[in-house]
């Protein structure tokens, strides 16, 4: 196979039989590496700026969006009578055999064509001959880019929807299991009031529904065909647009060309939202870290997402979890640095925009196996309930519901009530009691009025049972907000 080391200026758009016979004025003697550049430049680059300038390195991952805008491009240049059925054909043809070489590893790719736009299309003329050049009529590589790059975040977000669906599912599962196991609910990192592990779980599966609407957001808004918006102002030939979009499953061509070719909003919505998203999982990861440690105790690790020490052999260490937990650096540094890539660039297309790419697939990348990583987690979620509940009465936790109950039963302001169990919470912490253990005669010395009927609210479990209200940690609840999160998640987004 041929190094076919031939390359084109950014903003060129072959026009047809001019640049057909464009490039066969060039001759043998020019420099190949500006063959595709016209006759403009007399000298090939210098390594310095061959370095520089080459993108292959990274987008070559676009081989797949960019053979598919090509054939959709071919398609509607045969339609409209631009190139002959003919050509299509052959151009077709021979986008399947490139697409078949690299898939089977067997395509050379070299700096020197500079990104994966070039090479598909040195290596389909190869192929197929003239009919190869004339693919590029009335594009540019700048629409060419763009609508590839929006494509393959389609994609990426498609395969991310799946992905939270499945930490979803398992979210789910381990929340019906422990609906009803009792654990300490936390402000501050203090004990607050007793929860169930069931809901502290629903609780990252709102957010998880939240991250997946925020991609089916990104995404509806990414859905829009740049191609044919050519260089920067359109193009002359009769090309139908909405042909192009139609047949690449974008909803409509893009309104502006300029807009076209130079937005990226797209790529920086992708990233807040992994930003987000990532944010939550670390949260999660974080919990699953302190839990696991000694002093927590509230669940145990097993070997798959545990690590060992080099040196102290009874260590588990909660690896995976860390990782994850580290991973929010990387996705949301992605956004902050495609962020001042763009903040200062004037329309249209200029070659910073080059640098767009890597950040999105590494932050993809990244945010796909953290995905991964937190649903294996929590399909292997071993918590340890009596170390919960144990925690869940320490901390005096069930004092909101001694006051609830004096506003209740004796009819007193919240804010007196919230004093009155102030000072039999003091009483208790001074004698290491719990609330539950303090004297009768004792709290009647604080408020007379208070009956024998205050103890029937003041263990963790009366406690969990009576938060019924909409949203509360009651087990019942929490298996009502299960049933309706899965009807949610069951319902196809539309696409």
């Amino acid at each position: 196979m041929s190094d076919h080391k031939n390359a084109k200026n950014t903003d060129d758009t072959a026009h047809g039989e001019a640049g057909e016979s464009q490039t066969q004025q060039q001759g043998q003697g020019q420099p190949q590496s500006q063959s595709m550049w016209g006759g403009r430049f007399g000298a090939g680059p210098s390594a310095v700026m061959q370095e520089i300038n080459a993108s292959i390195g990274f987008d070559k991952r676009l081989y797949g969006e960019d053979i598919a805008g090509s054939r959709a491009h071919a398609d509607m240049l045969a339609a409209t009578g631009i190139i002959s059925a003919d050509d299509r054909d052959a151009i077709h043809e021979g986008l399947a055999q490139v697409k078949a070489e690299i898939e089977a590893g067997d395509f050379t790719f070299d700096p020197a064509l500079e990104d994966i736009h070039m090479h598909i299309e040195a290596r389909l003329r190869e192929i197929v001959g003239d009919a190869g050049a004339r693919l590029h009529t009335a594009r540019s590589r700048n629409d060419q880019v763009a609508t590839d790059f929006r494509l393959w975040c389609r994609g990426a977000i498609d395969r991310l929807d799946g992905l939270y669906t499945g930490l979803i599912e398992a979210l789910m599962n381990a929340a019906d299991t422990h609906a009803g196991t009792i654990m300490p609910g936390f402000t501050h990192l203090q004990t607050a009031q007793p929860v169930t592990l069931g809901h502290h779980l629903m609780a990252y599966v709102e957010m998880a529904m939240r991250d997946k609407g925020r991609l089916a957001d990104c995404r509806a808004r990414l859905n829009e065909n740049p191609l044919g918006a050519a260089a920067l102002a359109g193009t002359g030939f009769p090309i139908d647009r909405h042909m192009t979009a139609d047949a690449l499953g974008f909803d409509a061509p893009m309104a502006n060309s300029l807009d076209a070719v130079s937005a990226r909003d797209f790529a920086l919505e992708l990233l807040a939202a992994l930003s987000i998203g990532a944010t939550h999982l670390s949260r999660l990861a974080d919990e699953i870290v302190l839990w696991a440690t000694s002093a927590f105790g509230f669940l145990t690790l097993s070997d798959s997402f545990s690590t060992g020490s080099s040196i102290m052999p009874q260590k588990r260490n909660p690896d995976a979890a860390e990782l994850v937990r580290a991973k929010v650096g990387r996705i949301s540094g992605a956004m902050n640095g495609l962020m001042m890539v763009m903040k200062g660039l004037p329309l249209a297309y200029s070659k910073d925009m080059q640098e767009d790419k890597e950040p999105v697939f590494r932050a993809v990348d990244d945010f796909e196996l953290c995905l991964v990583a937190m649903t294996g987690m929590m399909e292997d979620f071993h918590p340890n309930p009596d170390a919960m509940r144990a925690a869940a009465g320490q901390g005096f936790s069930t004092a909101t519901d001694l006051a609830d109950w004096l506003v209740r039963e004796l009819k007193m302001p919240f804010r007196d009530a919230h004093h009155v169990t102030g000072a039999i919470v003091k009483y208790a912490e001074t004698r290491s009691l719990m609330l539950a253990d303090v004297p009768l005669a004792a709290m009647q010395e604080i408020e007379p009025k208070i009956s024998a009927g205050v103890y029937d609210v003041l263990s963790v479990e009366a406690s969990v049972a009576s938060r019924t209200s909409f949203g509360g940690t009651a087990p019942e609840n929490v298996r009502a907000a299960i049933k309706v999160a899965r009807e949610k998640l069951i319902v196809k987004e539309p696409k």
